[in-house]
């Protein structure tokens, strides 16, 4: 499939059964669940779907399973998440051939690369697959900021054609645009700056919280796109207690914990994560049932 790089791309998270194997069958469920309610796309094995806790059989597994589970009807992109460009390349080749639709690539794990290191990492893999790939820039999270100079020469390799931009600051989508004008789509990639992202240009967003409310999303994208601000704002307004679960350190745990509380996933994460306890726990639970309780009535903005 050919990707449309916009809309709404939730990254799904991975469901496991008690004893920490991957549930094929939730996840199957969760997905039929999220293009009903109207996704664009999604990001398979990214951070919400804690890439880096799964073996490299197990990574291919899922993928084979979610591109088989969404049979053609969006695309299914892939988070790379690897230690070596050797590795990145392996996984890259082993999951186009298994039908994925793109990639979202991550810099090396583990070591944190110099601007050179991190851009051939980039080529390397790039130059290895025919997949279109999108730059995962999170320097917050990931320690690496994958600049305007290093995009610049990232610009010459044909099919990096998007860029998730996590660097939190609203700025750097102008900046891309002012210097790159359309050559990369650009996404949001940090649920709480996603109204103030698409205002400024970014045609895609790739959010954790819409796996919870699926709807409630991309009735905001949709609404934000057409200018309709002030609509926009309300939902947003509804939405943003839950959008800053995106940006703390148990973001997973308080995501999948989310999805448990609305009936559509388990809270089960793998090991470095645990599951909430105590006060966080009861924060996001008291969090998710206020805002189930104060629901907007999407019907009202005529978007269907």
């Amino acid at each position: 499939m050919k990707v449309n790089w916009q809309g709404v791309f939730p990254a799904i998270s991975t469901q496991f059964n008690n004893d920490g194997s991957i549930n094929y069958e939730s996840n199957a469920r969760m997905l039929e669940d999220l293009i009903r309610d109207g996704i664009d796309g999604i990001i398979a094995l990214g951070t919400i779907g804690e890439n880096a806790s799964l073996s490299a059989e197990e990574k291919r597994a899922f993928i084979k399973h979610t591109v088989e589970t969404v049979a053609g009807r969006i695309p299914v992109i892939s988070g790379c998440t690897e230690n070596t460009a050797e590795l990145a390349i392996k996984y890259v080749r082993d999951i186009e051939a298994l039908g994925v639709d793109g990639v979202m690539l991550l810099p090396a794990m583990i070591y944190r690369g110099t601007d050179r290191e991190v851009v051939t990492h980039y080529q390397m893999v790039a130059r290895a697959t025919k997949l279109p790939i999108m730059i995962y820039n999170n320097p917050v999270g990931y320690g690496v900021d994958v600049n305007l100079e290093m995009t610049a020469i990232l610009a010459d390799e044909p099919n990096i054609v998007a860029i998730k931009e996590s660097t939190t600051d609203t700025r750097r989508l102008t900046e891309l645009q002012s210097r790159f004008g359309e050559r990369f789509t650009l996404f949001c990639g940090v649920d709480d700056i996603a109204l103030e992202s698409l205002l400024l240009g970014a045609t895609g967003w790739i959010s954790g919280l819409t796996n919870v409310f699926p709807r409630e999303s991309v009735a905001l994208y949709k609404l934000a796109r057409a200018g309709r601000i002030e609509e926009a704002r309300e939902i947003y307004r509804w939405f943003m207690p839950l959008l800053r679960l995106d940006t703390i350190p148990t973001l997973v745990q308080c995501i999948k914990f989310a999805e448990q509380l609305v009936g559509r996933g388990s809270e089960q994460v793998r090991m470095p994560r645990m599951t909430l306890i105590g006060e966080e726990r009861a924060y996001v639970e008291q969090l998710v049932n206020k805002s189930v309780a104060n629901r907007l009535d999407l019907s009202k903005y005529n978007l269907d």
